[in-house]
């Protein structure tokens, strides 16, 4: 093995190191001190404040979540050094039928070079209860990168922005710049917290 090799393979180490060692102070966006209390008020907070924030930048978007059965709300934390990364983030499922928040999880899981660190929210709107219940019950991961659409039409009415990435299901992702022309999702796993619940 050669020495420019070596060092390499030791930098990449040390980087991934530390990559987790930053990572892991965002695991838990809302902070593991909280209460279980304090932390799903929080993520409430944090769902208003995602929706009202798409609303200002989308108006459109409410007509969905209006007439939709119901809708989810995460806020992500992601980082890539190099050849690794991943992300993290909580989140929660509200029915439009007034029953009780289900509280979730993501993890992301990346792979090829790269530097960075992004945050950004995702709504997912749930046109029936068939989507919504496969979504909380059996854990929900995107297999790939899906590219947003010009438009989503539903009965001739176009709505810019929002993807439909599986059936009955439409999305929106919200960065620091408004809302992204393409959605990413590769390798990201949406699943139920079984601390919150």
């Amino acid at each position: 093995m050669s020495l420019n090799f070596r060092a390499l393979l030791i930098i990449t180490f040390g980087i991934f190191c530390l990559q987790n060692t930053a990572l892991a102070q965002f695991t838990n966006p809302f902070g593991t001190q909280k209460t279980i209390a304090q932390q799903r008020e929080d993520i409430l907070k944090t769902s208003s404040q995602t929706l009202k924030k798409l609303y200002q930048v989308e108006p459109k978007a409410k007509e969905l979540v209006d007439k939709s059965i119901g809708y989810a709300t995460f806020s992500n934390f992601g980082m890539k050094i190099l050849i690794a990364g991943g992300g993290t983030g909580s989140g929660v499922v509200l029915k439009k039928d007034g029953g009780k928040p289900i509280y979730m999880n993501m993890a992301e899981v990346q792979a090829g070079l790269g530097f960075g660190i992004k945050s950004f929210q995702n709504i997912f709107i749930f046109e029936t209860l068939a989507a919504l219940n496969d979504f909380v019950n059996s854990g929900w991961s995107f297999g790939g990168q899906v590219t947003a659409a010009a438009k989503y039409d539903n009965n001739g009415e176009a709505y810019q922005d929002v993807v439909a990435v599986a059936p009955g299901v439409l999305m929106y992702q919200l960065t620091d710049s408004g809302l992204a022309a393409e959605i990413t999702g590769k390798g990201t796993k949406y699943y139920r917290s079984t601390e919150l619940n």
